[in-house]
């Protein structure tokens, strides 16, 4: 009989390829990039496309942003690169170099990191370029757009599938909540 944990595991599994194959058609050997930060949503998200991209005879990037705000963003970038390698997964860490904002930094770097993003699925020729947001991530949009008035429009929440000039972003995991996710990397021993 499976334990729990197992059963669960599975289960994450299975949406997951569900919800990949609500984006099909894929190119025969799929590319996919995935967006890392290090955390434990997109950890998860990395290891189920390995799954996935594996049983399709693709291939598997990790991108991970080295956005440069902080003084220990370049080491951050190098132990989440050291640890997923660890996995047999393969990276790139992308250096947002050049000028930092000094006002409304966050939404600066989200609009940078996925230029960076993007330009790289580009310049690869990697069509799907996945993010980690979950369920959890999808209320609090709601909500935060909700406080803000923003409508019809902005209540409807993430998308899970927009349409870049350079790749599609992709987010699988809209349906899974965080909890999970890290139960999911508990069991596989993933930290």
């Amino acid at each position: 009989m499976s334990s729990p944990d197992k059963v669960s595991t599975e289960r994450l599994q299975v949406g997951f390829d569900n919800g990949m194959a609500a984006f099909a058609p894929f190119e025969r050997q799929p590319h996919l990039a995935v967006a890392v930060s290090g955390g434990p949503d997109s950890m998860a998200l990395t290891i189920l496309a390995k799954n996935w991209v594996s049983q399709r005879s693709g291939k598997l990037t990790a991108l991970i942003v080295d956005h440069g705000l902080r003084a220990e963003s370049s080491a951050e970038s190098l132990s989440v690169q050291r640890r997923l390698q660890s996995l047999s997964i393969s990276t790139e860490v992308l250096v947002w170099s050049g000028n930092k904002p000094t006002k409304s930094i966050q939404a600066s770097a989200r609009i940078k990191r996925y230029a960076l993003l993007e330009n790289w699925c580009g310049r690869n020729g990697v069509l799907h370029l996945l993010t980690g947001h979950h369920v959890d991530d999808q209320f609090e949009t709601i909500a935060m757009r909700a406080a803000r008035r923003s409508g019809v429009d902005g209540l409807a929440g993430m998308s899970a599938l927009v349409e870049h000039t350079q790749c599609r972003v992709l987010r699988p995991l809209l349906r899974q909540n965080r909890g999970d996710l890290k139960a999911y990397l508990r069991h596989l021993g993933v930290s």
